[in-house]
């Protein structure tokens, strides 16, 4: 007991001392983590929203290209607000949600997107999908319980981050194989044929929100390619990086003496000895990754259903098939593990808990948590409306290509 005393004492003696250093800190990443969520939140519920459903034509033979370019006319949207109205308001960036979805084996593809900018999206759609349907639809989301898990329902869901650093890319469309035909590779058969086979009762929902970024953000993720190429400059980091460094020292002071890194020249040889060719290749994706236009993303996956016909080997084909967009030299997309496992204290209605704040979370359509960047190839990668060659009968097609009536149509 007097060993406990002793280790709190010496902990206790330093606070005392520094508590106006270390709990404004404490307190920042407190407001940062809850408060801007929270009024975020409420900033969101007080915009209009509504929910498109996409329908494909049956004669679709544009590949994820096409996609592309749907998002980079997305980005014109991009707002830059002062503090006031980010930090107090809540004020954002316009935000689109676009969504794969397998209801019993029923696949959908749908955008939630605010009522100003429907017709933004639809004309953006139309443009290169000429032949595609689209509708406003009620939110899929309200058929279902308002809690979850509950009695009759399961649930397993999780949010999908990136293995590595923002600007290395995940696996573009581009560098799909092509089949003995010469036509690519279509990724998303794969999400397709899964979400379709499912049974009914059983639902899987693929969610990416996006919001488009300024061209500022390059600046701040071009320190990996100096860094890489050994042109980094040593960096205060600003303020907050000044006291936690005062605190660690102060801190050390009390337990030994502190010793002081000194700088150490080194002749290096020239950058392309040091590199071997997978880092090579790596800065080069990255450099062509941060000459796009790219948006700050949040991927959610939820399999959800009666517990009756519950089987989570369908969540595990999901992780199987997002493997094609693994790249084991850039980028792999994976499961936030810290969202969705708990192994001590109060296991199960953790476990109920995290389940619950991923599924409300994924009906608000919001960006709370972590969060990556994602170029314009990426997303139009991961999300694209399917080939021709995807020919599964449960996703709703427009059976004909509509045109104009000809020019020499009798009237009357």
């Amino acid at each position: 007991m007097n060993t406990y005393l002793e280790i709190l004492k010496s902990f206790w003696q330093p606070f005392s001392q520094l508590w106006w250093i270390i709990l404004p800190v404490a307190f920042y990443f407190v407001f940062k983590l809850i408060w801007l969520d929270f009024v975020k939140d409420n900033w969101s519920d007080k915009l209009e929203w509504t929910v498109i459903e996409v329908i494909p034509p049956k004669e679709l033979e544009k590949g994820p290209k096409i996609m592309e370019s749907i998002f980079l006319g997305l980005v014109g949207v991009v707002v830059t607000y002062n503090s006031w109205e980010e930090y107090l308001l809540g004020m954002y960036t316009d935000r689109f949600s676009f969504e794969l979805v397998g209801l019993g084996g029923e696949v959908h593809f749908y955008i939630r997107v605010q009522k100003k900018l429907r017709n933004l999206v639809e004309s953006q759609i139309y443009a290169q999908y000429p032949g595609a349907e689209i509708m406003e639809v009620e939110d899929y989301t309200k058929n279902f319980p308002r809690v979850v898990p509950n009695r009759d329902w399961n649930l397993w869901g999780s949010d999908l981050i990136l293995s590595a650093a923002d600007p290395i890319p995940i696996k573009t469309y581009d560098k799909f194989e092509e089949d003995i035909t010469g036509t690519m590779i279509d990724p998303m058969a794969s999400f397709v044929e899964l979400f379709a086979s499912l049974p009914p009762g059983q639902n899987m929902l693929f969610q990416i929100v996006i919001s488009p970024l300024p061209e500022i953000w390059k600046k701040k993720e071009m320190k990996l390619i100096q860094k890489m190429a050994g042109r980094t400059k040593e960096s205060h980091g600003g303020i907050l990086n000044d006291l936690l460094d005062v605190v660690t020292h102060i801190f050390s002071g009390f337990f030994g003496p502190v010793e002081f890194a000194k700088a150490e020249k080194k002749e290096e040889a020239p950058l392309e000895f040091r590199l071997t060719p997978g880092e090579k290749d790596q800065m080069k994706a990255i450099e062509e990754n941060l000459g796009k236009n790219a948006f700050k993303t949040k991927m959610r996956f939820i399999y959800m259903g009666k517990k009756e016909g519950f089987n989570m080997g369908h969540a595990s084909s999901f992780f199987g098939a997002l493997r094609q967009f693994n790249d084991l030299n850039l980028n792999n997309l994976r499961p936030d593990n810290t969202k969705t496992t708990a192994h001590f204290v109060a296991v199960d209605p953790r476990l109920q808990a995290m389940k619950r704040r991923i599924y409300n979370r994924y009906r608000k359509r919001n960006m709370d948590g972590n969060k990556v960047i994602l170029s314009v190839t990426e997303l139009a990668t991961v999300y694209h409306f399917p080939d021709m060659g995807v020919m599964t009968p449960s996703l709703p097609r427009v059976e004909s290509k509509k045109g104009t009536a000809p020019a020499n149509l009798p009237i009357g």
